[in-house]
């Protein structure tokens, strides 16, 4: 696949899962496009937990269920009425997890690069998870991000040690297709805006 094919087909997957494993040899591909990201300083800040315990996937998945109620609780209308429709994860479908963390303590106390921009280093971890999603593209495997969670369950329910932020949970695995249009597209949450109305050229507004 072209790499502007796999930028363009790149979809946030959840129905899709087939529940079939993912091959090793394909997953070590995936992991080492992540690991062969950009990084501030090189100090190549992120890690990857592989989860595939039934246990902790249904753990997990029962939080995720909680935040969603939480969230939708919020809602009122035709806002709720369209988040009701939107599946938010695949984490038992897929049946791999890759949790992706941001040790701010790798590459030492002097990141070159980082001196001014604290984040960057959190900027590095998630140029990880987007080589490895136009990677999961390219392979015919589905990604889907979890963003429903609390990052101290997480932590702790991987292990983490404190100083390591969980960046995302990623559902990984086979899928059956990509869909052509985005789910929140489909269900009409929100629609992709227009590249002319966010590009500014000198300044911001002009």
């Amino acid at each position: 696949m072209e790499l502007y094919d796999a930028i363009n087909r790149r979809r946030d997957t959840r129905r899709e899962f087939t529940g079939e494993p993912i091959a090793d040899d394909v997953l070590a591909r995936l992991l080492s496009a992540a690991h062969c990201a950009p990084s501030v300083g090189m100090s190549q800040p992120w890690d990857f937990v592989l989860v595939r315990s039934p246990q902790t996937l249904e753990a997990f998945a029962t939080h995720v269920a909680q935040e969603r109620e939480t969230f939708a609780a919020t809602l009122s209308g035709e806002r709720a009425e369209t988040f009701d429709r939107i599946k938010i994860e695949g984490i038992r479908e897929s049946g791999l997890g890759v949790v992706v963390g941001y040790d701010p303590t790798r590459g030492g106390p002097n990141v070159l690069g980082r001196h001014a921009i604290a984040d960057a280093g959190l900027y590095s971890a998630v140029c990880a998870i987007e080589n490895l999603w136009l990677a999961a593209t390219a392979e015919g495997v589905g990604v889907g991000w979890v963003s429903f969670y609390r990052e101290e369950f997480l932590r702790s329910l991987v292990g983490m040690p404190e100083h390591v932020r969980p960046v995302a949970w990623l559902c990984v695995g086979p899928v059956a297709d990509l869909p052509d249009v985005p789910d929140l597209e489909r269900h009409g949450w929100r629609h992709r805006s227009p590249l002319a109305s966010v590009l500014h050229q000198e300044r911001y507004g002009g």
